[in-house]
């Protein structure tokens, strides 16, 4: 999941899933579309969206990179 900032609201960050992300537009806000249809505007801009989601997804493969290798590991 990625945190980000609704704009208008709460200042508190709220978490998505990156793989529900179709498109990420400035229209000057930062609009994200979702695979179901729904539309979220953020306070980040569309490269800071681009960023947190290669991040998620580097880290998951970072994870699964370690647990592959420590299990390999001989006991």
């Amino acid at each position: 999941m990625i945190t980000l900032h609704r704009l208008a609201h709460s200042p508190e960050p709220f978490q998505l899933n990156p793989d529900l992300i179709t498109i990420v537009e400035a229209h000057p806000d930062t609009v994200i579309t979702l695979a179901t249809g729904g539309k979220v505007v953020v306070m980040e801009s569309p490269d800071e969206v681009t960023e947190a989601i290669r991040d998620w997804r580097a880290g998951i493969l970072d994870e699964a990179w370690r647990r592959r290798h420590v299990s390999k590991v001989p006991a």
